[in-house]
């Protein structure tokens, strides 16, 4: 019997190679995208796709309405995948942006998960897969804002897995380092929307610093960069393994952190950091 699967953010990156590969696997897949035209270009390549925003309450339950009147009211696994960021230093990210990016990062997850949890009870079986990131249990510096919610959602997470023992449902946490994907071009014009980086006190370490870095366009992968497959790979083993992982690494940074907060204290963790 296929088993079915919704995806989020499938537009690029992590969830476009996670829609193909478990398509290639068997899987009918569900790639969602935020915008509907980006849904008629996965639908040319053979996809059901239904747009869901996480910003937009409506389409969260649209979409997986139409998902579950595809399949007749049943869905093996979500993996709520979709997300971006607002890069900046923690001192210049204005309320709204907070607000705007936990919409998105967040509570539009945390919607999706709700309302699948009853379909799942329901079948008596489920996996819901969120995708976090070494950035959800370790700091980097001008990241606070991505870090605050990916902080969050380990941390509604873990107390989910917990209240869901022995329904059948598993819940599960990816935590990937650098991946080649968009986020970086994504996130430049909620840079320019919110941070008003000219009026900073920190405008010099914008100027010599970070903007070369947000805005740089050679294609030049981070040190440990791995493609958007090796999440995909992770991914597989959350949905088809008898008894999968909380949680799961992915490249060297989250491995060389997660040890790092185990071991380190707290100023020795910080030093860790402000060297990445």
């Amino acid at each position: 019997m296929t088993k079915s699967i919704l995806i989020t953010g499938c537009s690029s990156g992590i969830g476009y190679d996670a829609a193909h590969g478990l398509r290639a696997r068997g899987w009918r897949v569900f790639a969602s995208c935020r915008k509907e035209d980006d849904c008629l270009r996965l639908r040319d390549e053979g996809f059901e796709s239904h747009r869901i925003d996480y910003e937009d309450e409506a389409s969260i339950t649209e979409g997986l309405a139409e998902t579950l009147a595809a399949t007749g009211g049943t869905l093996d696994a979500v993996f709520n995948n979709g997300a971006y960021a607002i890069p900046g230093a923690v001192e210049d990210l204005p309320r709204g942006a907070l607000r705007q990016i936990f919409e998105a990062n967040f509570f539009g997850v945390h919607d999706l998960t709700r309302q699948v949890i009853p379909v799942m009870r329901n079948q008596g079986h489920g996996r819901i897969i969120q995708c976090s990131s070494v950035l959800g249990f370790a700091a980097l510096r001008y990241r606070g804002a991505y870090n605050a919610t990916k902080f969050a959602m380990e941390g509604l997470t873990d107390t989910l897995r917990l209240e869901m023992h022995g329904t059948g449902i598993h819940i599960t946490l990816i935590e990937p380092g650098p991946i080649t994907t968009k986020i970086r071009k994504n996130s430049q014009k909620p840079f320019e929307k919110w941070v008003k980086w000219k009026k900073s006190a920190r405008r010099n370490e914008y100027e010599n610093s970070f903007l070369p870095r947000l805005y740089d366009e050679t294609g030049t992968p981070d040190t440990f960069e791995l493609p958007p497959s090796a999440v995909t790979a992770k991914l597989v083993h959350a949905l088809e393994s008898n008894r999968p992982k909380p949680r799961y690494y992915v490249t060297t940074p989250t491995y060389i952190m997660g040890i790092a907060k185990r071991l380190l204290p707290t100023r020795g963790l910080d030093w860790l950091a402000r060297r990445a």
